[in-house]
């Protein structure tokens, strides 16, 4: 009997030291990401310099967060792709980068994909929620416009959803980040114009509750190699539509 009380202890006590430890590492990452964004807040830095521009392919931008940064570009030999997302970026630092990180690729594409860090800071903030939307619906719009000035057709893509949230993660989280993400969609569907295309990446990632599909994740927030290779299947179609 005791022994059973006591190597039951000694779970609950391991169990414990793990979730601390857990805790203590996201606690670190996040605090270091603080502040490296109050030295850089907008990321100038991460990318410093630009490829010459291109003579012999036109040119697609990945542009956003984290989910525009670990894109792995398709495989079309008759496009030139380059990087330009920064992990943890919400829509206003995107924007506020916009002129010195894409302007001089002089792209002929833009790809869009940012929000999910606005949006995820509703559970902070819930009564903010509705400026939030707003605020992150605007500045979206604004990198689209910026990307037309260009000259650059836009494929706008819709937020990626969200996948189950750890344990660790849950005090931080609320389901309206779901909600919202939807609602945001939505808007986002308004701005498809002659030169900006709608690429509905939320249909094609989400499972029938509209939570990130489980073979596509590598964490709640984020596609493993197979999600990005079904990005890919879909958006080489609108890619060849181009026809620049």
């Amino acid at each position: 009997m005791r022994f059973t009380v006591l190597m039951g202890a000694i779970a609950v006590l391991g169990a414990s030291i793990a979730l601390n430890v857990i805790l203590f590492s996201q606690a670190k990452k996040y605090y270091l990401e603080l502040n490296e964004t109050r030295l850089d807040p907008v990321g100038l830095s991460t990318y410093s310099t630009s490829p010459s521009p291109s003579q012999n392919r036109p040119r697609v931008v990945f542009f956003g967060d984290s989910r525009a940064e670990n894109w792995t570009f398709p495989e079309m030999s008759q496009y030139e792709f380059i990087d330009r997302g920064i992990s943890s970026q919400t829509s206003v630092q995107a924007i506020q980068r916009f002129q010195q990180h894409v302007r001089p690729l002089q792209p002929r594409v833009i790809i869009v994909q940012v929000g999910i860090n606005d949006l995820k800071t509703i559970a902070l903030f819930p009564e903010r929620k509705a400026e939030i939307i707003e605020n992150c619906r605007s500045n979206i719009e604004r990198i689209v416009q910026e990307s037309k000035a260009l000259g650059a057709i836009v494929i706008l893509t819709t937020i990626f959803p969200v996948g189950d949230v750890p344990l660790q993660r849950q005090l931080f989280w609320s389901d309206e980040i779901g909600q919202a993400v939807q609602e945001m969609n939505r808007e986002l569907a308004a701005l498809a114009s002659d030169r900006v295309m709608i690429f509905d990446a939320f249909s094609i990632l989400a499972d029938s509750q509209g939570k990130l599909r489980s073979d596509y994740r590598m964490d709640e927030l984020h596609l493993n190699q197979q999600g990005y290779s079904r990005l890919n299947q879909a958006l080489i179609e609108p890619l060849e539509m181009l026809k620049l």
